[in-house]
This record gives C-alpha cells, sequence and structure tokens, in this order.
C-alpha cells in the first residue's frame, strides 16, 4: 500500500500536461472536475497505485492515455484529513442504497466489461484543493523534466527581478525572488 496519493494532470500531449501542470503550480489549486461523478458532485480525483507500478500501468499511454506522468502527490493522511475517502466500487443498480452523504464515493464497477478498482481511486468532495511546497510533492515523467521545471523556476525569477529593478534598486528587487521550495518526484520514465 501507498502512503501517497496522486491526483495526475491531463493534457492532449506532454507538452499541454506540463503547461496544465505548471498552471496548478502556479495558483497553488488543483480545480475539481464533475466528469465521470454520477452524483454530480465537484471532486479532486487521486490513485493510490504505487509510484514503481505507475508508468507501466496507470500512465502506460497505449492503454490509459487519460492522465499523463505529471502530478501532485499528497499523504494519504493529509487527504483523509481533508475528508478524502476511497471511492466505493458497485455496480450502478446499488448507487440509490448509497446514503446522500456518500453518492460522490460512487464509481460504477460491473466486471469484466466495467472494472476501474487497477485505479485505487480517492476522492475529496470539494471545488478546488489547495497545494504548498509543504504539502505537496511534485511527480513527473523524469530527470529532464524535473530539470526543466526547477531551470523555468529560476528563469522566471530572473525576469521578475529584472522588473522590479526598473522601479527599485536592483538589490531590493533580488529580495523578492522566490527559492525553489517543491520535492519533485522523478517516476524515471
Amino acid at each position: 500500500m501507498s502512503k501517497l496519493l496522486i491526483h495526475f494532470t491531463k493534457g492532449g500531449n506532454e507538452e499541454d500536461a506540463y503547461q496544465n501542470f505548471k498552471s496548478i503550480i502556479s495558483q497553488r489549486k488543483i480545480f475539481s472536475s464533475r466528469d465521470k461523478i454520477r452524483s454530480g458532485a465537484s471532486c479532486v480525483c487521486f490513485t493510490e497505485a504505487p509510484l514503481p507500478a505507475l508508468y507501466n500501468g496507470l500512465l502506460n499511454p497505449s492503454f490509459y492515455s487519460q492522465y499523463s506522468a505529471f502530478g501532485f502527490a499528497l499523504t494519504k493522511q493529509h487527504v483523509f484529513e481533508l475528508g478524502g475517502r476511497p471511492v466505493i466500487y458497485q455496480p450502478d443498480c446499488e448507487f440509490e442504497q448509497l446514503s446522500s452523504e456518500n453518492r460522490w464515493r460512487h464509481v460504477r464497477y460491473e466486471p469484466p466489461s466495467i472494472d476501474f478498482t487497477w485505479e485505487r481511486e480517492w476522492r475529496i468532495q470539494t471545488c478546488e484543493l489547495s497545494i504548498s511546497p509543504e504539502t505537496t510533492k511534485l511527480v513527473v515523467p523524469n530527470a529532464s523534466w524535473a530539470q526543466r521545471l526547477v531551470d523555468e523556476h529560476g528563469d522566471e525569477q530572473e525576469c521578475r527581478t529584472i522588473q522590479y529593478s526598473q522601479i527599485m534598486d536592483s538589490l531590493l528587487a533580488q529580495q523578492y525572488e522566490e527559492p525553489w521550495r517543491w520535492v519533485v518526484v522523478n517516476l524515471g520514465t
């Protein structure tokens, strides 16, 4: 069992997924979706799949292309404290048996044709989830993407310093630079 839950980004291609990933980092918020949630509730979704199993399974573009290899890892305990719970896999005919408070957790399960249990999904019923370097690790496909992310952060800070130095002393402008504080997990794909 993994101690981490991961929310993966989507994108039409790897670059789109990366730009979506960077946007989430910049806003420090993961926005919810109602897509594929029968109750219509807004939820942020995660997988409990262990990191070593991800690329050949959940993130294998040949079979599971809805996800990219960019994501956000939070501890299971933190997600639980925020109200996150594992989904309830069950036939659609049992949906009405769930209390209205738990219907957001329903995922259709009617094997062999409909079986998403391999996702080991968790959800938080919320419109948005705040993230920070203190609670969240960044997940990237490999070391080159990790380096690009850190390099782009440095470039953005340098540009900000140049802009600020137009209206203030350059030494003072440097004080506004934000150091890189995120932990980056490399999937090694």
